[in-house]
């Protein structure tokens, strides 16, 4: 199984793709630019010379015509034009959507939601991939990309996530537990994304108040995702 991080060259991409690899999964780091993307996967490779990493850097077009599994770490500026520029590689893929809409994006606080028209930006990923059978499934909103840098540390958070189709968050879930300390916690369908995304400006909100860059959440009483 190859996973491709499209837009994988900011920090929760790079961070994504980092700690997946060290656990032995095949990554692709996806980049606008493929220059990108190769300069920072050699720059990887020699910071994590310790690790016997199998990532590759290419385009990201190119990544997700390779992945088996996509993970979009974009900005909510560049969702849409991302997605439109490898919809037709994403037929019947598994795509774990990160994006949150905060007002960063439009010049504003980090802390502060923007309401989409589709309810989120899981919900927005899936209307514009509508047609090609992705599963979309809502992920890694609420881990800091301090904790993904933080390497070789656990990732003390639990991973959220929310889709509608329960073999590919199977599928996905066997995929994120590999993360040291990282638990799935099955919120529900797609929809439930709208309350996984709200909860990123609070962290961040959280963190700014504190002083700190590893707020993060975990769920009490509720078991971590088991595959049916």
């Amino acid at each position: 199984m190859k996973v491709a991080v499209i837009g994988g060259t900011g920090p929760q991409g790079l961070g994504i793709a980092k700690r997946f690899a060290i656990e032995g999964v095949k990554v692709i780091v996806g980049s606008r630019k493929e220059e990108k993307a190769l300069t920072l996967v050699d720059e990887t490779k020699k910071e994590l010379k310790g690790y016997d990493l199998n990532m590759v850097g290419m385009a990201n077009e190119d990544a997700a015509k390779e992945g088996d599994i996509l993970i979009l770490t974009v900005p909510l500026t560049a969702q849409k034009p991302t997605l439109g520029g490898i919809k037709e590689f994403c037929t019947d893929k598994i795509i774990l959507d990160a994006t949150v809409p905060l007002e960063t994006a439009i010049g504003g606080k980090p802390y502060r939601f923007i309401d989409l028209m589709e309810g989120s930006a899981a919900e927005r990923t899936e209307k514009i991939l509508e047609g090609t059978g992705a599963k979309v499934i809502s992920a890694f909103c609420n881990i800091s990309n301090s904790h993904l840098a933080n390497i070789p540390n656990e990732i003390n958070c639990d991973c959220l996530i929310a889709g509608n189709d329960d073999e590919a968050k199977n599928i996905a879930a066997e995929l994120i537990n590999k993360l040291p300390g990282v638990q799935t916690i099955d919120c529900g369908i797609l929809e439930k994304s709208r309350v996984i995304e709200k909860i990123t400006p609070l962290l961040i909100g959280l963190n700014i108040k504190y002083k700190s860059h590893y707020g993060g959440l975990r769920i009490t009483g509720i078991p971590q995702f088991e595959q049916k």
